[in-house]
């Protein structure tokens, strides 16, 4: 039976898994996690349902291009070009420019 004092540690494949994972998701791997076989089985399961970052969801939306060009003509500049490959650059150009 498992002691809860003395955690197991994690499998050198879990690891491995853990770390592919953590690269696909684009997320850190927690310290914590890495020490005891239990958590990191956790933390894998639930990254494991995480639908992975696509290149097209960091565009920004085609309503967010709109009301950018919108707040362009009114303000008679362009919107400059690196936000139109990122949703989160789009963001803040559209909060600086209302």
């Amino acid at each position: 039976m498992e002691d809860p004092d003395f955690p197991l540690s994690p499998t050198p494949r879990q690891m491995a898994y853990a770390r592919s994972l953590a690269l696909r998701n684009q997320t850190l791997l927690p310290w914590e996690v890495q020490r005891d076989r239990r958590s990191l089985s956790a933390w894998i399961d639930a990254q494991a349902r995480l639908r992975p970052l696509s290149p097209t969801d960091r565009l920004p939306s085609s309503k967010q291009v709109a009301f950018a060009e919108r707040l362009a003509r009114i303000k008679r500049r362009a919107v400059p070009e690196e936000c139109f490959r990122d949703k989160g650059l789009m963001s803040k150009w559209i909060d600086g420019n209302r």
